[in-house]
């Protein structure tokens, strides 16, 4: 049974840095791909940052490359994401998720989602 359950997620002024986490079970034997995903209201969920097991193809929304870093720690099972830079439109949801895939290689989408953890950002 895959459990996703995240944390991390808080207020900051823009310029601020935050990092998420999400505790992962169930997922490393069946996942070769795990991500984050955001969604800001009145907008459509989106692929943040993916990452694969074991490998170093990692892809990056154009919109965060050089402000977020996403990382794997295999021993742990938890997956992170570093925000840094962080500004008023990275504002949303964010979700943690596993067995992710990508349809004709255009956006991402994934198969198990955590609950969600709520990014604010300040002018």
């Amino acid at each position: 049974q895959v459990q996703l359950v995240e944390s991390g997620g808080g207020s900051v002024q823009a310029g601020g840095s935050l990092t998420l986490s999400c505790a992962a079970s169930g997922v490393r034997a069946s996942s070769p791909y795990m991500g984050w995903f955001r969604q800001a209201p009145g907008k459509e969920r989106e692929g943040v940052a993916i990452i694969p097991f074991g490998g170093s193809d990692i892809t990056y929304a154009d919109s965060v490359k050089g402000r977020f870093t996403i990382s794997l720690n295999n021993a742990k099972s938890t997956l992170y994401l570093e925000m840094n830079n962080l500004k008023p439109e990275d504002t949303a949801v964010y979700f943690c998720a596993s067995h992710c895939y990508r349809r004709n290689g255009g956006s991402w989408y994934a198969n198990y989602w955590g609950q969600g953890t709520q990014v604010t950002v300040s002018s």
